[in-house]
């Protein structure tokens, strides 16, 4: 047998190692994961129902121990990108939506 038939005996592609099967994520997140930015930024507009300025969000996600900035200089600037992101990216998938110049929006309030 050549070498590269004895290869091919071994590793068969039927074959798929055990492994263990992935968690599945769910739109509503256990109380005992954090939230990300964006996830914190959608809960608090979407419990709040008006528009909000992105420094607005970060101090109503903090107040409420939702999310808080690990040490970052600029947390509204990153949070104001991230979601003009998500808008750009999604477009009518989007959770937000820009109600006026610096304001964002829960989608299904604007």
């Amino acid at each position: 047998m050549s070498r590269k038939n004895s290869r091919a005996a071994v590793t068969s592609k039927t074959e798929t190692p055990d492994r263990p099967e992935k968690p599945t994520r769910t739109k509503l997140m256990p109380s005992t994961t954090k939230l990300s930015a964006l996830a914190a930024a959608a809960l608090v507009l979407q419990e709040a129902g008006q528009a909000m300025t992105c420094g607005e969000l970060i101090h109503a996600m903090a107040d409420k121990g939702l999310w808080s900035s690990p040490n970052g200089q600029t947390p509204a600037g990153t949070i104001h990108a991230a979601i003009m992101r998500e808008i750009n990216t999604k477009k009518e998938q989007s959770r937000f939506v820009k109600a006026e110049r610096g304001k964002f929006a829960w989608a299904a309030t604007a």
